[in-house]
């Protein structure tokens, strides 16, 4: 589908909206534009209370004042569906984190919502519990922005990398929720640190929820209360799992690839934990999404992602970036993919630690095939995966 086609779909269309900074929104916001959609921006601020009566009657009244035909935003908001349901308005969210506590409120299944969510598994869960509100739809690349002068010789030199990776660590403090866990019972922790271990062994599948007995949420409840939102439908093993433990696994890995590449290949990483170090890893901080993740992508001969354990099955807007920018990706296993691309054709996977360390020495002897794949990626972006594909289905044109 090209450019032409879309507007098509959607010129004219009158869109709200929600205008907050999140990865994916400049790209989203210039696609619908380019395409002819009459779009109206409303400040937005994601931390806004599910229940805030001020913003409820101001949102309502930029509704009623630019009579939309949609609502969207960038994950899920039930304050926002709340007004969208009493106006009915049709409210279009796009989600692309997970976990996203908000999707278990009881106003996910009004029927104005038609939230987009870019885990199947997730959908999957949701669909099976009777929400007909919910449906699956990838992420995607803006290969137009990505696609920047890679030429330039100084940038060129600066971004160049054998083996590159761009993401948390989850070693903030802000991410450190298991670690504020104190006074647990020995057995508690044991049994914790165990099921972490053996979590962090597994891909493709996730069950750390599923482990947690009453007696553990018990201890962890007494240790470290986490109650759920007397709105929502979010179990306590759902918010220890995902935002304790998972965090934890995904610190974990990625510690111990990023100890383990670096013993054998350079490693440039950009990362917001600036105090890390380890052998043979160069951490530049964090990488400005918009300005340099696009050169250090093209310019890395691989491009390392290593999946949040939360998300279940889903490929993350990383490896969508990657390809988009000419990039090649190495990546963990995730189910998701096999929707949208073929390994070792489009991308290539690892299966654990000797896979990965394996697969790195392989491409980075064998130039022409990691370029050849690299390519084929790419060009299945601009075919399947770009905003401009993404718009018809979100907006149902």
């Amino acid at each position: 589908m090209d450019c032409e086609n879309t507007c098509n779909c959607i010129q004219n269309i009158r869109i709200l909206y929600m205008d907050w900074s999140c990865y994916g929104g400049k790209d989203m916001k210039q696609t619908l534009l380019a395409c002819g959609a009459k779009v109206s921006f409303y400040p937005f601020n994601p931390r806004t209370d599910r229940n805030a009566p001020a913003f409820e009657e101001d949102f309502g009244s930029a509704i009623r004042s630019f009579s939309p035909q949609f609502v969207f935003s960038f994950n899920y908001f039930p304050v926002i569906s709340k007004v969208c349901n009493a106006l009915e308005v049709t409210y279009v969210s796009w989600v692309y984190d997970n976990p996203l506590v908000s999707l278990y409120s009881y106003t996910l299944a009004n029927s104005c919502n038609r939230v987009f969510l870019f885990d199947r598994q997730e959908y999957l869960f949701f669909q099976g519990n009777g929400i007909p509100t919910v449906h699956y739809l990838p992420l995607a690349a803006a290969p137009g922005r990505l696609k920047t002068d890679f030429s330039q010789a100084p940038v060129s030199h600066k971004y160049a990398a054998d083996v590159s990776f761009v993401g948390s660590l989850y070693t903030e403090p802000k991410h450190r929720l298991y670690e504020r866990v104190k006074n647990l019972p020995d057995r508690t922790r044991g049994y914790l640190d165990a099921i972490m271990q053996a979590q962090k062994q597994v891909y493709g599948a996730s069950f750390l929820e599923d482990l947690l007995t009453e007696e553990i949420l018990s201890d962890l409840r007494k240790a470290y209360p986490c109650p759920p939102n007397s709105d929502g439908v979010e179990t306590e093993s759902y918010l220890y799992s995902n935002y304790f433990l998972l965090r934890h696994v995904t610190a974990m890995e990625r510690a111990e690839l990023i100890r383990e590449i670096g013993k054998n290949y350079p490693l440039q990483l950009y990362t917001n934990d600036t105090s890390y170090t380890c052998p043979g890893c160069v951490n530049h901080g964090p990488a400005d999404y918009y300005r340099e993740s696009p050169y250090i992508f093209r310019h890395s001969r691989i491009n390392l992602n290593i999946t949040l354990r939360s998300i279940k099955s889903g490929i993350p807007l990383r490896a969508f970036d990657i390809m988009g920018s000419q990039g090649f990706l190495l990546t963990n296993y995730q189910e998701d993919f096999a929707d949208c691309f073929t390994p070792g054709q489009d991308y290539v996977y690892y299966s654990d630690v000797e896979d990965l360390m394996a697969k790195i020495e392989y491409f980075l002897c064998h130039e022409k095939e990691r370029a050849e794949i690299a390519r084929t990626g790419y060009e299945e972006i601009l075919r399947h995966h770009t905003y401009e594909h993404r718009i018809p289905v979100l907006f149902g044109a």
